[in-house]
């Protein structure tokens, strides 16, 4: 934990030490432009959250120096499988796509960023901790930011990583637009034997709603899943009816390392810049977790506002990537819902047409959607 007083001035100011707001820091002390990261946590956060981190992601850590240690960490998945029960309906293979990473990698968010921070320190950087900001407020000349203990902080320009709820983003009077979905999420991280193996990020479509289970380093499993109403924490046993219900006979759980109850939202902020305030990663966009791409698409978005910075550009970052986050909302909303559809025309068609499509050129299409190579 960095507890060093604020300095009084800098040239930009990042509020939230998350994956986008590191990759934005990474980026900027590699260009050696002036920053300081404010984060209100005192320390980083350890429970997993987001897991997967896709083909286009390793490649901007390529840039940053941080994608090596990343993979050692992670493990190596090279397919996705569609599921309704135990019934395979599509593959989506990863193998053959057009990168030096032709694979998605499995890693709990907290190696991602503790790696980011790690490269961070070693260019000479830090996160400043615990500083919660309480308000932001820009003029002609820079911003200021004054935190919950009345520290302030002058800055050329604040960028808002701070999350779904962002202080800076509320600040610069940005609308956030979009719903919440009326299921809540199930999280887990668990130990069990699972029929499908390791080998595989499985995705179980079924009427009581969309499964996804994933490997993990150190022989755990990912798991996620739409529920009506969960408990705020679900127990292993939770966890084993769901998997019974939803994947029967393929799940025996024996061991619950972490989980978690989560409202998702899908909205994409109205702008990503008012002046000398900018948004990235879930403060500009937040959407289902089905194929694991939100923290992806936030690390790229502090690569290029980074890159933005460096080149003096930051007029064509909104145009840039604010149209990367409706795609990527509309894509995983629409899978969610095909996903988890209770009309039973719509699920008997869509059973159908998908084993049809593997022989197609459509698996690999929705791989490079997913790795998210679309958006080089």
């Amino acid at each position: 934990m960095n507890t060093t007083a604020l300095p009084a001035r800098t040239e930009v100011a990042i509020v939230g030490a998350g994956p986008a707001g590191l990759a934005l820091a990474v980026t900027l002390a590699a260009s050696g432009i002036d920053f300081v990261v404010l984060d209100k946590l005192a320390e980083g956060a350890n429970t997993s959250r987001a897991a997967v981190v896709h083909a286009r992601t390793l490649e901007v850590l390529d840039e940053l120096g941080a994608s090596e240690e990343l993979i050692a960490r992670g493990v190596q998945v090279t397919r996705f499988a569609v599921r309704d029960g135990s019934r395979r309906l599509l593959t989506v293979p990863f193998d053959k796509l057009p990168t030096a990473h032709p694979y998605t990698l499995m890693v709990p968010q907290y190696e991602t960023e503790s790696v980011l921070l790690a490269r961070l320190r070693a260019l000479g950087g830090d996160v400043h901790r615990p500083h919660e900001v309480a308000s932001v407020i820009q003029d002609e000349d820079g911003v200021t930011l004054t935190t919950s203990t009345g520290e302030t902080l002058r800055a050329g320009y604040a960028v808002g990583t701070d999350g779904m709820h962002s202080t800076v983003r509320e600040a610069a009077g940005i609308g956030f637009t979009g719903n919440a979905y009326a299921e809540s999420f199930v999280l887990a991280d668990v130990v069990m034997d699972w029929t499908p193996g390791p080998s595989e990020v499985s995705l179980t479509f079924g009427i009581a709603g969309l499964t996804v289970v994933a490997p993990l380093p150190g022989g755990h499993y990912r798991v996620v899943a739409t529920v009506d109403e969960a408990p705020e924490t679900p127990d292993l046993a939770f966890v084993q009816q769901l998997l019974d219900e939803r994947a029967p006979g393929q799940a025996k759980v024996t061991g619950l390392a972490w989980s978690s109850r989560f409202r998702v939202h899908h909205r994409v902020a109205d702008h990503y810049r008012a002046g000398r305030m900018l948004v990235a990663g879930d403060a500009a966009h937040v959407h289902s977790p089905a194929g694991g791409q939100g923290m992806n698409t936030g690390i790229q978005d502090g690569y290029a506002l980074g890159q933005a910075f460096v080149t003096g550009q930051l007029d064509g970052y909104e145009a840039r990537r604010r149209p990367i986050a409706q795609r990527v909302v509309a894509f995983t909303d629409r899978m969610t819902r095909i996903a988890t559809t209770r009309n039973s025309m719509v699920r008997g068609a869509r059973n159908v047409v998908l084993p049809l499509f593997g022989h197609t050129g459509l698996p690999k299409k929705l791989a490079t959607e997913l790795a998210e190579l679309n958006y080089r």
